[in-house]
């Protein structure tokens, strides 16, 4: 398996990843942690840790893999309101 691929990161691949001697690095970079806010990016990188600390199963790694498409989506959502807020902000200003 190469550990670089852009592919969607499944239960069984996440298990097969933590294997590697870069397990950690690869497996937060798959889950795109820098997507997400700040405390949930240490937030899963602390659960990507555990899991792979602790041998964990297939159901633990369907769990790690739905909390980050959750946070990420909830980093996406934050920005976007965000955004909007702004623009309208600038049209009240004009």
């Amino acid at each position: 398996m190469n550990p670089n691929e852009s592919s969607d990161l499944t239960a069984g691949k996440l298990v097969a990843l933590r294997n590697l001697p870069d397990a950690l690095k690869i497996i937060t970079e798959r889950l795109n942690v820098k997507q997400m806010g700040p405390a949930d990016h240490i937030r899963t990188k602390h659960e990507v840790k555990a899991f792979i600390e602790s041998a964990g199963d297939l159901k633990g790694a369907e769990a790690i893999i739905g909390r980050a498409r959750v946070r990420r989506a909830l980093q996406e959502t934050h920005e976007t309101t965000m955004k909007v807020a702004e623009d309208q902000r600038q049209g009240m200003r004009q």
